[in-house]
Order: C-alpha cells, then structure tokens, then sequence
C-alpha cells in the first residue's frame, strides 16, 4: 500500500464525519466541507494505486 492511499483513507474517513455531522446538525457547510473532503481522500486513494501499480510493473 502506497503511503498516498493510507493518506487518502484518512481523508476519506474524516470527510465522512464531517459530512454526518453536517447531516445530523443542519449545518449544510460542514456538510459540504465533508463531501468533498471525502472526494478528495477517494482520488488520493486512487493516485496511490496508480503509483503502486506503476512500480510494480516496473520491478516485473
């Protein structure tokens, strides 16, 4: 595991709570604000996966 898809897990989890707790309180920034937090982490997750797959083909 790449260390940017560990980082964009984190990101990804947090988003989510702030996003709940946007939900929960009727507070529609930080509801925002987690969304794309959110989005943010998944994208880091995935350029991770693209590095890891990169070097693997490449040490192949």
């Amino acid at each position: 595991m790449h260390k940017d898809e560990a980082k964009g897990a984190a990101k990804d989890i947090a988003g989510s709570v702030k996003e709940a707790a946007g939900k929960a309180t009727g507070n529609e920034r930080l509801e925002a604000e987690g969304a794309a937090e959110r989005l943010e982490g998944k994208v880091q997750k995935g350029v991770g996966a693209v590095k890891d797959a990169a070097r693997d083909a490449l040490r192949k």
